[in-house]
């Protein structure tokens, strides 16, 4: 019986190189945006979030996690001659202080403030169908799989180049299936940490968890130097954060971003 490794090897060059092997990290056609920590883009196929397509992101505290995790992926994007960043649905007022020390000119923000499910989808798709040309944040906490798929029809048909379009639910959908082909879950580690899992990715699965220093902005110089982090296994940690970072009255304007 002829092995695969011996069928590969007599492939010509050319069609070799677009094989893919289940047991290899998956690669892509098209531009990616890196994220701005190393160990993250050597984990992510292209080495960086995909510029065509949906990532979703699962966070444990909606408004949180998601910034500090994509702030200087949006920083470098916001550096360069890219469209506008789009926010669908978040669930704080954006916080103009909070987004300027992430990098981010308000400028250049677009806030598209739909309430129910179906308008937030609706509004995702149009944007899609638009070819955006910078990136899409869109909070979608009900989304559906039959929705999700199309989404990720849509913004793999762009005719162009766009930003990255992540989708955004919470934590406990980890464990409802989805077409979307990369799924990153992020929760709070020890300090200013970040425990990310890429629970699918083309390619071979990840079986560790990365661990991120991701240091809000608003503190660099303010704190000691923290021990570098690197890919590391670590327990399971408490699903929560500081509460004291959260405001939640109703007369105080809520922030996106710290």
């Amino acid at each position: 019986m002829t092995s695969s490794a011996t069928v590969f090897n007599t492939l010509p060059r050319s069609v070799a190189a677009a094989v893919w092997r289940a047991d290899q990290l998956g690669t892509v056609a098209h531009a990616t945006l890196s994220s701005g920590f190393d160990v993250l883009d050597a984990a992510l196929p292209g080495g960086g979030w995909p510029c065509r397509g949906l990532t979703e992101l699962l966070c444990s505290q909606a408004g949180v996690l998601e910034w500090r995790l994509l702030g200087p992926a949006l920083r470098a994007q916001q550096a360069g001659p890219q469209g506008p960043l789009v926010l669908v649905a978040p669930p704080w007022v954006p916080h103009v202080p909070g987004l300027r020390s992430l990098g981010i000119d308000e400028r250049r923000l677009v806030w598209i403030d739909a309430r129910s499910s179906a308008e937030r989808v609706w509004v995702v798709e149009q944007l899609l169908r638009a070819h955006p040309v910078g990136s899409v944040l869109a909070w979608l906490p009900d989304v559906r799989a039959v929705q999700l798929r199309k989404l990720q029809v849509l913004a793999g048909q762009a005719g162009v180049e766009h930003g990255p379009v992540f989708v955004f639910r919470d934590g406990p959908a980890a464990l409802d299936a989805s077409p979307v082909p990369l799924r990153v879950r992020v929760r709070p580690g020890p300090g200013l940490m970040l425990q990310v899992e890429l629970l699918k990715r083309p390619g071979a699965p990840l079986d560790r968890v990365l661990t991120l220093m991701a240091e809000p902005p608003g503190l660099a110089g303010w704190l000691p130097s923290p021990r570098s982090a690197s890919s590391v296994i670590l327990p399971e940690t408490a699903d929560v954060v500081g509460r004291s970072a959260v405001i939640r009255s109703r007369t105080v304007q809520r922030p996106v971003a710290h």
